[in-house]
């Protein structure tokens, strides 16, 4: 079942082609955009909460952001999604397949036609094997997607939280505490209150004056002393593990 994001600055298009696109059994959930801007933020959202977004129907003309425009930027997005044009002009046929376009739909639109379009769109959405988790950072009016694995150490700064990695630091709007239960389950442990590690970018465990500190990439983390029991037990049970095998 797909999930889809219809984007038309016309009021009456967009209500038609999504009313279209329920009724078809393949799709399972639609979503609307009014422009190019809100359906980049949206898309943004998406993915900075995990959801799945398997296609975007999309119209070329539309001021501000235009769809051409908005598909780029779709293209650099970790797994973007498909892409349908959606337009009452038919000299973009060129550059919308340029950017790797599914179909290309002339207004007013034909069930036929949008059916078609579908059923293209599901035999290209196949599972997709897993990706890695990313965080959505907005960086002087562009958007940077922060791969997990890059991550060395996350620390809280208020509402915030700030990802460290080798090619520096990003402040993103999130709780500490939801983004432990976020990557729990890909090894980032606490280390203190307000400091989570990425345990595969550990390279040293050592005692400074009396404390712990962890080696994470080139930088020094400390460990707290109500954190230190278990994260010692923690990478005691990693080495026993890594010599078993």
């Amino acid at each position: 079942m797909l999930r889809v994001l219809a984007v038309d600055d016309e009021a009456p298009a967009l209500r038609e082609l999504a009313f279209l696109l329920r009724q078809d059994h393949r799709i399972e959930h639609v979503a609307t955009a009014s422009d190019g801007v809100s359906a980049l933020q949206d898309m943004v959202q998406m993915i900075g909460t995990g959801e799945r977004l398997d296609g975007v129907f999309l119209d070329i003309r539309m001021p501000g952001l235009d769809g051409l425009h908005l598909a780029r930027l779709i293209g650099g997005f970790p797994s973007p999604p498909k892409l349908v044009f959606v337009s009452a002009h038919d000299d973009c046929a060129l550059q919308a397949f340029e950017v790797e376009a599914v179909d290309y739909l002339l207004k007013p639109v034909r069930a036929d036609r949008l059916a078609e379009a579908v059923r293209r769109l599901d035999a290209m959405a196949a599972p997709a094997p897993a990706v890695d988790d990313v965080i959505p950072v907005e960086l002087a009016g562009r958007t940077r997607f922060v791969p997990r694995y890059s991550v060395w150490y996350v620390e809280a700064q208020g509402d915030y939280v700030r990802l460290h990695t080798s090619e520096g630091s990003y402040l993103v709007r999130m709780s500490l505490a939801a983004l432990e239960r976020r990557w729990a389950d890909a090894g980032f442990i606490r280390v203190h209150r307000s400091t989570l590690v990425a345990a595969h970018h550990v390279t040293e465990l050592r005692f400074e004056h009396g404390r712990v500190v962890l080696q994470v990439g080139t930088r020094t983390v400390p460990v707290s002393r109500r954190h230190t029991r278990y994260v010692r037990q923690y990478f005691t049970r990693r080495l026993r593990s890594a010599s078993r095998l």
